[in-house]
């Protein structure tokens, strides 16, 4: 029978088993008829035997914190920093469109932090990185902890101009006192590819408002995955037919380790991590699910090759790649947009207001170059306080490359890089029996055992006092010692500390201590005062003075994940 025939056939088959669904449409087949559908399937057989297998290409970046050209990139290799060149959208597009033209069947995704980190987002109220982000022409967004940085109405016009979707599963609209309403975004979406379905389902950080100013998230209620997860999980497995399930997540790799050990995430395949900047070159096997997470600032693309045969996902293989610029071509017409972008700026940006001696980089958890530089500036310019206190922020990439002077360049756009929002400094008074009972509790969300109680970023940061403390102790007794002005602190005085203002805290609230007293706002900023310290005194040495002095473990600490294969490198 000719093909034409055939196909004919066929379609008066379904027609009538759509207008007779009690009659089976073989009772009426002749002999002829039966031995044609048989030499049909015969066919088909051997179509499906002689099938191969495909590969698909799950794509991710994430925190790039809005870092638009190439910076230093800091590697542990040897037990020592080495830094090289990486990252840079131009570099990051050109990656991007080197591994799609290799394998077509690609989606690529970004899971958040895609609009707080520069001075060229806070300018431009994140703006400018809209058509940077729809020009690398991305499949899937994740909103990231720090994208409400500008408020609800700013994230939603800002997500939504992007030309990709959007999902996430655990912000609801506020309606007023605890009352949820639906959700911002959709929670998932499905990629049909070579016969299979793939669902992501997302999840972004729960603990927004206790991380960040308050106001920022106002009119946003958010809730745990694991509140949901179950469902939604039924809902791809089971209505939607999908064959494989990734969370694409901005919870921190302590909290997806825990989400992919938790029985609400069975059925659930991989999640594609990211929030705390961590590299996982090696997927870390939970009970559930498997976890990674790609790195910060543009310097790596996470990569998840899928293998599919007959509809079936048989084999996943990661790798995590370096997007190093010596060894990649950069987009022109990326290149060109970015420049365009930045031009209104570029000049202040770009402007030199000191320097410092050693590299500045964030990624020990316990003490860093940055964060003294910041502090020595808060206790020079208010050498009255007793204690001044820094929150354990991840983001700015490190600064490592000297210019002309021998030194290395500390810029405007630097400052913004370090601390993205120019808060206000407001002082206060605490007892010594607050302080202890406060750095407890900051101690358990950087070091708990359960991983699902680690939140946030590093340790929080001080100059003025030193702790000596046992980061795998059990809660309550990780503090040892407490010394102010070299003596032994007094649970009963109080002492005066100085931090930044938080949009949206109580009055009687610093850093996240409740209960202060006196506390009143100052008449300068943290960018007016490391300004003026630098001008005083450059060049800087930031050396870390050992305020915190972990007794358990290695002051080079470089994550606070364990009890996984995994080592941060």
């Amino acid at each position: 029978m000719k093909k034409k025939s055939r196909r004919n056939f066929i379609k008066s088959i379904a027609a009538l088993g759509a207008g007779a669904a009690i009659v089976s449409p073989l009772s009426g087949m002749t002999g002829d008829s039966h031995e044609m559908l048989a030499s049909e399937n015969e066919e088909n057989k051997d179509d499906t035997l002689n099938s191969k297998s495909t590969t698909v290409s799950i794509l991710q970046t994430t925190d790039v914190h809005c870092q638009i050209h190439p910076h230093d990139e800091l590697f542990w290799e040897n037990n020592q920093a080495v830094f090289r060149k990486t990252g840079g959208y131009a570099y990051i597009a050109s990656m991007l469109q080197k591994l799609k033209k290799k394998n077509p069947n690609t989606f690529i995704i970004d899971t958040g932090d895609m609009f707080q980190g520069s001075e060229l987002s806070v300018k431009t109220t994140g703006r400018a990185f809209v058509p940077i982000l729809n020009a690398l022409n991305y499949d899937l967004y994740l909103p990231g902890n720090w994208e409400v940085v500008f408020g609800k109405k700013n994230m939603q016009t800002l997500l939504g101009s992007l030309n990709a979707p959007k999902i996430c599963a655990n912000m609801y609209h506020d309606l007023g006192e605890g009352k949820k309403g639906e959700l911002i975004f959709q929670p998932y979406t499905i990629w049909n590819v070579a016969g299979a379905k793939i669902g992501f389902l997302g999840y972004t950080d729960p603990w927004v408002p206790t991380r960040q100013n308050p106001s920022y998230s106002k009119g946003i209620l958010y809730t745990k995955p694991e509140e949901n997860l179950a469902h939604y999980v039924d809902v791809l497995k089971n209505q939607e037919q999908c064959s494989f399930v990734i969370i694409i997540a901005h919870l921190g790799l302590s909290q997806q380790i825990a989400l992919a050990n938790m029985p609400e995430c069975d059925g659930v395949n991989y999640i594609l991590g990211g929030d705390t900047h961590e590299r996982v070159r090696k997927p870390i096997e939970c009970k559930y699910a498997k976890v990674v997470e790609p790195g910060a600032f543009g310097s790596f693309i996470g990569k998840l090759d899928l293998t599919i045969e007959n509809g079936i996902i048989t084999k996943d293989e990661y790798e995590l790649l370096e997007v190093t610029t010596s060894q990649i071509k950069s987009d022109g017409k990326i290149q060109e947009l970015l420049e365009e972008k930045e031009s209104t700026y570029k000049e202040h940006i770009n402007t030199v207001v000191g320097y410092s001696t050693i590299p500045l980089y964030r990624y020990f958890v316990v003490e860093n170059p940055i964060d003294t530089l910041i502090l020595n500036a808060m206790k020079w310019k208010f050498p009255e306080i007793d204690i001044a206190l820094v929150n354990g922020f991840r983001f700015c990439p490190p600064r490592a490359t000297p210019d002309s002077s021998g030194n290395i360049p500390i810029t405007n756009g630097f400052i913004f890089d370090m601390l993205p929002v120019d808060h206000v400094l407001r002082t206060a008074k605490v007892t010594g029996l607050q302080i202890g009972e406060w750095l407890e509790k900051e101690l358990n969300n950087v070091f708990a055992k359960d991983a699902s109680k680690r939140i946030g970023g590093w340790m929080v940061k001080f100059k003025g006092m030193e702790v000596g403390f046992h980061a795998f102790a059990p809660m309550g007794s990780r503090v040892k010692s407490i010394t102010c002005k070299g003596e032994s602190i007094d649970l009963k005085k109080q002492y005066s500390i100085l931090s930044c203002e938080r949009d949206g805290d109580p009055l009687d609230m610093l850093c996240r201590i409740k209960g202060v007293a006196d506390a009143q706002n100052t008449s300068t900023t943290i960018h007016e005062v490391l300004l003026e310290y630098l001008a005083a005194n450059s060049p800087v040495t930031p050396v870390p003075s050992k305020n915190a002095q972990i007794l358990d473990a290695p002051e080079t600490l470089l994550s606070q994940v364990t009890g996984v294969d995994y080592t941060f490198r």
